[in-house]
């Protein structure tokens, strides 16, 4: 009796011991995060709550700032430039997306697989998304030299097809600079569906195999589905990257020629800092903030629903 009243006496003693040792575990992730989240903070999202402040604003510098309430958004809404640029940037953005995507799926399926050659080949088609974007930029500016002598449109000149104006004709430069985009970012979108490629079951495959299917039929009823959560991400990673597009801009054609390249934040640089108008480049750069997140939801809503 005296052994039970004892052992009663030490269970509340040992649960109260444990009580620390669990919040230490608890807390020792976050304490290896909180240098991460404190620069994230400080670099990402107090600057984007500020450019939220300063958007109802008439920012200048060192004169103090007016309060302008949705001035400055109706004057974004109201320039044609921006409506230009906001088509653009749909345009752009549905464009890549779609044939990234593709294409990247094209070559998992491809180069999917544990032989040392395809890892080689895998490495290789990766290459442009770790160099530099401004090198690879540049590289392509040369390769689309609008005249004879460019490399591209020598090329073409030897099979009957005269020089191209790649991006000097505000009918073919957002197309040249799309190309660009889509050759950049096509690999990304590969190794995340060859990661979902290795994930699925390979009895599904024989089972498929068993019961006659077909390669298509392999691939539409086995393949397809089980990549929808891959598909979803690569597809809201592509839209936010197509939403923000700006440097392969900037350096191809800096929103020209005639504005025939002009995308919501090249824009939104050009009204803040050459144009000086901090407060409407805030206010467009708020907007799209916004459009992005609800894309975004509703992409995340719309995969849970056709999970549901």
């Amino acid at each position: 009796m005296a052994v039970l009243t004892k052992r009663r006496e030490t269970a509340p003693a040992r649960t109260a011991a444990r009580r620390p040792r669990r919040l230490a575990r608890a807390a020792g992730p976050w304490l290896w995060l909180a240098p991460l989240l404190l620069l994230f903070g400080f670099f990402k999202f107090w600057p984007t709550l500020w450019g939220m402040y300063l958007s109802f604003f008439e920012v200048r510098p060192y004169l103090g700032n007016t309060w302008t309430g949705w001035e400055n958004f109706a004057q974004a809404l109201g320039d044609d430039a921006f409506r230009s640029a906001v088509a653009h940037t749909v345009i752009d953005a549905a464009v890549t997306v779609t044939l990234s995507a593709g294409i990247g799926f094209a070559l998992a399926l491809l180069l999917e697989g544990p032989a040392r050659h395809l890892r080689l080949l895998r490495t290789a088609v990766f290459l442009p998304v770790v160099t530099a974007m401004v090198a690879v930029v540049e590289l392509w500016n040369t390769l689309l030299y609008p005249g004879a002598h460019g490399p591209l449109n020598s090329l073409l000149g030897l099979v009957g097809l005269g020089p191209l104006p790649f991006l000097s004709d505000p009918d073919s430069s957002l197309a040249s600079v799309m190309l660009v985009q889509i050759w950049k970012s096509a690999p990304y979108d590969m190794v995340i569906f060859v990661a979902g490629l290795a994930a699925i079951d390979r009895q599904l495959y024989e089972a498929a195999a068993l019961d006659g299917a077909s390669a298509w039929q392999r691939m539409r009823h086995v393949t397809l589905p089980q990549l929808r959560p891959v598909t979803t991400i690569v597809l809201t990673l592509g839209v936010i990257r197509g939403l923000r597009v700006f440097t392969e801009i900037y350096v191809l054609t800096g929103g020209g020629p005639a504005g025939s390249t002009e995308t919501v934040v090249t824009y939104t640089y050009k009204a803040g800092i050459q144009n000086n108008q901090l407060g409407m480049a805030s206010a467009v750069s708020t907007v799209l903030f916004l459009v992005t997140v609800v894309l975004t939801c509703l992409t995340l809503w719309w995969r849970r629903r056709r999970e549901d």
